[in-house]
C-alpha cells in the first residue's frame, strides 16, 4: 500500500450502499423541489403551487405530491401555513445536515459561505471527536477505521466505491469517540464528508492526494496519541476546506495553476 499504516488490512468496510438510491414518484419531486429551494431557485417566504397545480406539473398523482412536501416538511424546507399555503422556511429552519438535504446542496453549487459554516463545524467536532478516538477506540472499532482506509487505497477517493470506503473510516472513528452526541452527527458529517469529496473531484481530480493525512490521524489514533490525533484531524480538515474552496474556481483557471507547478 501507498505509505499506509503496515496495521491497514485488506477486509472490506462494512457500510452503507452509495447513493444515489433509486427514488419513488414522491421523492423525485422532493428531490427537485428540494434542489430548487436549497439553489435559492425558489427562495425562503415564497408559497409552492396549490396542490392540483402541482400534481399536474410533476405528472404525479396528488396523492404523491402530498407526500412530497410531507417529505421536505420533515427537513425543515418547507412549512404549511392556514390560508396561505406551503411556504418555504427560513435557512435558519432547515435541517442541514440532513443527508438528503446535504446532497441537494451539492447537486449544484454550494455558496462560499455555507461550504465555510459546514467545514467550521467540522473543525469544531472533528478533531476532538480524533483525541478521543485516541483514548477510547476498541480494537472492532481501530479494525473499522484500518479497513476503510485500506478500502481508499484500493479505489481512490475519485471512485464512489472509494469514497463509501473513507465514509466508513470517518464513521467508526467518529464513533470511537465514545461520545452519544457526537456519534449522533455521524450521519450527517459523513455524508457531508462523502459529498464534499465527490464534489472536489467533479471536473478534475483533487489537487492534493489526501490519503497521507488521513493515514497520519490512523497512525495516531492506533498510537493512543490524543493530541496527535487532534492535530492531524485538524490538518485532514483543513485540507479538505482548501482543496473545495479550489474546486468552486472556473476549470480552465484551475487546470492552467496545477500547469504551471
Amino acid at each position: 500500500m501507498r505509505g499506509a499504516s503496515s496495521t491497514l488490512t485488506e477486509r472490506k468496510p462494512r457500510s452503507r450502499k452509495p447513493r444515489p438510491r433509486s427514488l419513488r414518484l414522491h421523492g423525485t419531486v422532493a428531490r427537485t423541489l428540494g434542489v430548487r429551494i436549497v439553489s435559492g431557485e425558489i427562495a425562503p417566504g415564497e408559497i409552492l403551487d396549490g396542490e392540483i397545480a402541482a400534481s399536474e406539473q410533476f405528472k404525479v398523482s396528488r396523492t404523491a405530491y402530498r407526500e412530497a412536501i410531507r417529505i421536505l416538511a420533515a427537513k425543515g424546507l418547507v412549512h404549511s401555513r392556514p390560508k396561505i399555503g406551503t411556504q418555504v422556511s427560513p435557512r435558519r429552519e432547515w435541517h442541514l445536515l440532513d443527508p438528503d438535504v446535504l446532497s441537494w446542496i451539492f447537486a449544484g453549487a454550494p455558496d462560499d459561505a455555507l461550504i465555510e459554516s459546514l467545514f467550521e463545524l467540522r473543525r469544531i467536532v472533528e478533531p476532538d471527536a480524533a483525541r478521543l478516538a485516541a483514548l477510547r477506540r476498541t480494537p472492532e472499532q481501530l479494525a473499522r477505521m484500518q479497513q476503510g482506509l485500506a478500502g481508499v487505497d484500493r479505489h481512490g477517493f475519485d471512485s464512489e466505491e472509494g469514497r463509501c470506503c473513507d465514509e466508513a473510516f470517518h464513521s467508526a472513528l467518529l464513533e470511537a469517540s465514545g461520545n452519544d452526541f457526537i456519534m449522533s452527527l455521524t450521519s450527517g458529517v459523513a455524508a457531508a464528508i462523502e459529498l464534499t469529496t465527490a464534489f472536489k473531484q467533479r471536473h478534475l481530480p483533487a489537487p492534493h492526494d489526501a490519503l497521507p493525512v488521513h493515514l497520519a490521524v490512523l497512525e495516531a489514533i492506533e498510537a493512543q496519541d490524543a493530541e496527535r490525533a487532534h492535530d492531524a484531524m485538524a490538518r485532514l480538515v483543513e485540507r479538505g476546506f482548501q482543496d473545495t474552496m479550489e474546486a468552486r474556481k472556473p476549470v480552465n483557471s484551475v487546470g492552467s495553476r496545477r500547469a504551471a507547478r
